[in-house]
């Protein structure tokens, strides 16, 4: 009796072992199962990347500054000079946004400031510098439009945030292009609308500047050395105590 039962379970080892594929259909099953969950995921996500670009696409983001001029960038056209041009901005939205300014012309343009945060209905006043190049041939400038354009973009950032370039690789995905301006040449012998707002824009940024410049006025008490602070209404006492001894003085 046990003679045949060692010689049945030899028999089941040898077949066992002839079909080799019994051994790695439990394994094979789940390497399948868990390719195909990973599969399924990257398509998922790649359905919802479309999803959310064609969204994008089909309603543009709500702006979140109002821009004066909102189409060009105006330039006084002075050949052979560094030309100024102007443009306002202002937060319109309820939240703190940061503003970063971009040209297909860097070595030739640079902004003032090239970008910064505004808080809520706060607004400011741009400088664009840009060089304007001579005409070939001491030609005369027929087109006054030029393919140097700038983008403005926006970012919304929590109130506190200092401004960083930075900010806007880091959030791509919730940066806002909120405009791209093309430059306008402006003939400075023939008055315009434009050429006047241009220079009362500019004259309000510089002044703008230097009060920025001017540190703000000291309001509290004065402080005298290291950790000596002295008031005023102590000062004023003491003053006035040494007019009167001295009053004293000359009467007697």
């Amino acid at each position: 009796m046990a003679i045949a039962d060692r010689q049945q379970r030899s028999s089941e080892r040898k077949i066992f072992s002839l079909c080799p594929f019994w051994q790695t259909s439990a394994t094979t099953n789940n390497y399948s199962s868990s390719n195909g969950n990973r599969h399924s995921e990257t398509v998922n996500a790649k359905r919802s990347k479309k999803v959310t670009s064609i969204a994008r696409s089909l309603f543009p983001p709500r702006r979140r500054l109002r821009l004066d001029p909102t189409n060009n960038l105006y330039f006084p056209y002075e050949p052979g000079t560094q030309a100024r041009s102007a443009i306002r901005m202002k937060n319109t939205s309820k939240s703190h946004v940061a503003f970063k300014f971009q040209t297909t012309a860097p070595k030739s343009c640079f902004m003032r400031p090239p970008g910064g945060i505004l808080a809520p209905g706060e607004s400011i006043i741009a400088t664009v510098f840009k060089f304007v190049e001579r005409p070939e041939n001491d030609e005369a400038q027929v087109d006054l439009k030029s393919k140097v354009k700038f983008k403005i973009m926006s970012l919304k950032v929590m109130a506190g945030v200092d401004y960083l370039p930075e900010l806007f690789d880091e959030q791509r995905d919730q940066v806002t292009v909120e405009k791209i301006l093309q430059v306008v040449f402006l003939d400075v012998g023939r008055p315009s609308p434009a050429l006047d707002k241009l220079r009362c824009q500019l004259a309000e940024a510089e002044a703008a500047l230097e009060a920025r410049k001017k540190p703000p006025p000291d309001t509290g008490p004065r402080v005298v050395g290291e950790g000596l602070v002295i008031d005023e209404w102590k000062e004023r006492r003491e003053k006035y105590l040494a007019r009167q001894q001295v009053e004293a003085v000359d009467s007697t």
